[in-house]
């Protein structure tokens, strides 16, 4: 979806920036910098934003939503909310005290679940909670993302974990719309698309 792409560049959920690249947690350098928790202040986007998600899922058959913690919790939230389904969230790793819960929520052995996830980079975060939720008894029948890099290494973690996952917009989708604002030079254009092809190799690149 264009215009979803189009939103997260105006109010700078996502930012561009090949010559100046950013630094991600792993070291690897960056030229797109993703935080969709910026939607979350925009009423008229985050609601765009769950008008879409409703449209990707209103014809799989779900009866829960799952949030990715953190990011993927709030949209994952209004989306049940919309949908009138129930919710649980999903934390990177089982609490250390109390009962130790890695998911919240109820989750009956069977259901079907959805994931809902803010941004797909690797997908290592979104996998680990379908996992969890595996072993928990749920039946993970896809990941739905606001955004996705589109990096081959997603469709390989992917693969091997048997899953599948989709994305209101993309990468290409969102350099498309940078290119046609005439913002970025066509060398800038250039190297954002390295990247997406072999991000290790371009962060490399910069770096030396």
């Amino acid at each position: 979806m264009k215009q979803i792409a189009k939103a997260l560049l105006q109010i700078e959920a996502v930012t561009l920036s090949p010559t100046e690249p950013y630094t991600w947690s792993s070291g690897l350098r960056s030229p797109i910098y993703c935080d969709n928790r910026l939607t979350l202040s925009y009423p008229d986007i985050r609601n765009m934003i769950i008008d879409g998600l409703v449209d990707a899922v209103e014809s799989a058959e779900v009866d829960v939503i799952a949030g990715t913690a953190t990011a993927g919790i709030p949209h994952g939230a209004l989306l049940a909310d919309r949908l009138g389904l129930p919710f649980i969230y999903v934390r990177s790793s089982a609490k250390g005290h109390g009962k130790g819960n890695q998911i919240e929520g109820k989750l009956d052995s069977g259901a079907r679940v959805l994931v809902i996830e803010d941004l797909l980079s690797t997908g290592m975060s979104s996998i680990e909670a379908a996992h969890a939720i595996r072993e928990a008894g749920g039946e993970v029948i896809g990941i739905q993302a606001i955004f996705s890099y589109g990096l081959p290494i997603l469709e390989k973690n992917l693969a091997d974990a048997n899953l599948s996952a989709t994305s209101l917009t993309t990468f290409p989708e969102l350099v498309e719309f940078a290119e046609s604002t005439g913002n970025l030079t066509k060398s800038e254009i250039h190297s954002l698309r390295e990247w997406q092809q072999d991000p290790r190799a371009w962060s490399d690149l910069v770096t030396s």
